[in-house]
C-alpha cells in the first residue's frame, strides 16, 4: 500500500498553504482556521452515516453490549479520549465504552513504532477485551489503511460484532471491512499528511456524536441536561445541585438534600421530587422506565 500513498486526499498539497513556510503568525493562523471551518461542513455530508453507526451503538447498549473504538496514533487517542469522558459524563461503567490503541496504553503517551502495521495485534487486542456479537467496533483511521485497523474489523465482522470503519478517504481500504462506513473527506491537510489537524478535529466531531447521541437514546438526558453526571467532586456536585433546580425548580437547600438523600444520584434525586417519592419508590419508577426521567415523572401522573 506504501506506493499508492501519495493518491490519498490526506497526502495531498494543500494549494492554500503552499506559502505557509515564509508567511507571519496572524497568517498562518488565518490559513489554519479557514481550512478548519470545512470540518464541519464536511462532516455535515457524512451524518447520515453517522446515523448508521450510533443506531448500531445503541442497540448494543439496549443489548447489554459495549462500544469499542480502535485506532493508531491520533486516531486511537482520540478514540480513548471520547470512551474515557463517558463515565464522569454519564455515570457508564468503564467498560461500556472502551478506547484501544496500537502498541497499548503506553502508546498514548510516546508512539510505539510499528505497532500500527500488523493487522494480528488488532485481532488480538479484541479477543483481550472478550470481544462478542453484542458489541459494536468503530476503526478509526484518518489514511483508511492501517493494517491494526483492518485486521480489527476483520475479527469483529467474523464474530457477528457490528462494524463501522472512520477515514478521511474516499474508498478506504478500512471501509470495505465494515458494516458500515463514514468517509469523511476535509480535503488536504495545511501541513500535507499532518491529519491529527483537520482530519483529527472531523473525526472528534464524529466520535462526540456517536457517544453523545446513543448516550440521549439510552436515557441518559432530561430535555439538554446531563442528568447522569458522575457526582466525584465538588464541581460535578454543584452542577448536579442546578440540573436539579433547572428541572424541578426547588431551592439549593431542597436540592441538596434530595441529592444527598438519593445517594448522589442526580436521576433518582429529580424523580424523588417531582413525584413526591423517597430514594426506593423512584429508584423503582426509573427501572419500570427503564431509566428514562421524563417516562419515569409522567408514569406517576398518569
Amino acid at each position: 500500500m506504501a506506493e499508492n500513498l501519495e493518491l490519498l486526499t490526506t497526502e495531498s498539497r494543500n494549494e492554500q498553504s503552499m506559502q505557509i513556510d515564509t508567511a507571519n503568525p496572524i497568517d498562518i493562523l488565518r490559513i489554519m482556521n479557514e481550512q478548519d471551518q470545512l470540518v464541519a461542513l464536511a462532516v455535515k455530508d457524512v451524518l447520515p452515516d453517522v446515523e448508521a453507526a450510533v443506531q448500531f451503538v445503541f442497540e448494543s447498549f439496549k443489548n447489554g453490549g459495549r462500544l469499542i473504538y480502535l485506532g493508531a496514533g491520533t486516531s486511537g487517542r482520540l478514540g480513548v479520549l471520547d470512551a474515557v469522558e463517558c463515565p464522569p459524563t454519564f455515570s457508564t461503567d468503564p467498560e461500556m465504552v472502551q478506547g484501544i490503541m496500537a502498541g497499548g496504553e503506553r502508546a498514548f503517551l510516546k508512539a510505539v513504532e510499528g505497532a500500527e502495521d500488523q493487522p494480528d495485534l488488532g485481532v488480538s487486542d479484541l479477543k483481550e477485551l472478550g470481544l462478542t456479537k453484542e458489541d459494536t467496533v468503530i476503526g478509526i483511521a484518518a489514511s483508511g489503511r492501517t493494517p491494526y485497523v483492518i485486521g480489527a474489523l476483520q475479527y469483529a465482522r467474523s464474530i457477528g460484532a457490528k462494524t463501522v470503519a472512520l477515514s478521511c478517504n474516499k474508498n478506504a481500504a478500512i471501509s470495505k471491512e465494515a458494516d458500515q462506513s463514514i468517509e469523511v473527506i476535509v480535503g488536504p491537510e495545511v501541513l500535507t499528511g499532518s491529519t491529527r489537524l483537520k482530519s483529527g478535529t472531523a473525526h472528534k466531531m464524529i466520535l462526540n456524536m456517536i457517544s453523545t447521541s446513543s448516550m440521549i437514546l439510552i436515557g441518559k438526558a432530561y430535555e439538554n441536561l446531563m442528568v447522569d453526571v458522575h457526582v466525584s467532586n465538588q464541581k460535578l456536585k454543584e452542577r448536579a445541585i442546578g440540573i436539579i433546580r433547572k428541572i424541578t425548580g426547588v431551592s439549593y437547600e431542597q436540592a441538596l438534600e434530595a441529592l444527598e438523600e438519593s445517594g448522589l444520584q442526580v436521576k433518582t434525586a429529580i424523580v424523588m421530587i417531582k413525584t413526591n417519592t423517597n430514594k426506593q419508590e423512584a429508584e423503582k419508577l426509573l427501572v419500570e422506565a427503564n431509566g428514562y426521567v421524563k417516562k419515569a415523572i409522567q408514569s406517576v401522573a398518569e
